[in-house]
């Protein structure tokens, strides 16, 4: 397993080629790399479920479909590998599908005659499925900031600088997250950004109702806002996305 983690670290560039491939119609290829990877799926379905996890599983199935639709899905303007993708889209497809599972257990145990002796034992084990969901998400938003940090240290910024520098007011905050939107909607503000690694001023100005000024002062929280919407950061976007209104 871990050769193989490795091997798969080392070859990036002719891993998104060959989706490329793949995309183009080469189907044989296609059934080539699932096969391959199916150690990688079964980690990630595995880091899910907290237990080990043979193809035999249901949640394997799941894991295997999302692998597949990940590939298929996959593009690099999304700012992330192919496995990085995957192993989010993955996880997500599995929890949805425990969570899909608890409802049909619950509808089971609402049927079920109060005076049941196992009734209260169902209750229960309800209640673990929701704490165990609980869990979940919560790694999962710690994974989330951990990438998300990483990201912001190639632009030459932390954590607690978009924590200590966010602006005062939620008027200010919704200007600089428009601002962000407008950028990520924009091919050519995208691209500048991402390339050098600055916040394009300039270009900005001629875009945006917003003095010079306001934009400087702004900056690193700017950038920090066009990360989250412009990559697969589910949980710190879905927090933008109600601020804007969306």
């Amino acid at each position: 397993m871990l050769s193989l983690l490795f091997k798969l670290g080392r070859s990036k560039s002719s891993l998104e080629d060959s989706v490329i491939r793949i995309q183009n119609g080469d189907k044989a290829l296609q059934n080539e790399l699932i096969e391959k990877y199916k150690p990688f799926v079964a980690k990630s379905v595995s880091s899910v479920c907290k237990r080990f996890i043979s193809e035999q599983d249901d949640e394997f199935s799941i894991g295997l479909i999302a692998f597949n639709e990940a590939i298929e899905k996959y593009s690099t303007d999304k700012g992330s590998s192919l496995l990085s993708f995957a192993d989010l889209l993955i996880k997500r497809r599995v929890i949805d599908f425990i969570r899909k599972e608890a409802r049909v257990k619950t509808i089971r145990m609402d049927s079920t005659d109060i005076e049941d002796d196992s009734y209260f034992t169902k209750i229960e084990s309800k209640q673990s499925i929701d704490q165990f969901q609980q869990s979940i998400e919560q790694e999962q938003r710690k994974d989330e900031i951990v990438r998300f940090q990483k990201k912001l240290t190639e632009f030459g910024l932390s954590f607690n600088e978009i924590v200590d520098q966010s602006p005062k007011h939620a008027d200010a905050r919704l200007n600089a997250m428009t601002i962000a939107k407008i950028i990520v909607e924009d091919d050519s503000l995208r691209s500048s950004l991402f390339e050098k690694k600055q916040l394009p001023v300039k270009k900005l100005e001629k875009v945006v109702d917003v003095s010079r000024k306001t934009i400087e002062r702004n900056r690193k929280y700017i950038i920090a806002m066009t990360l989250i919407l412009s990559q697969d950061y589910l949980y710190l976007k879905d927090y933008i996305k109600g601020v804007l209104g969306e």
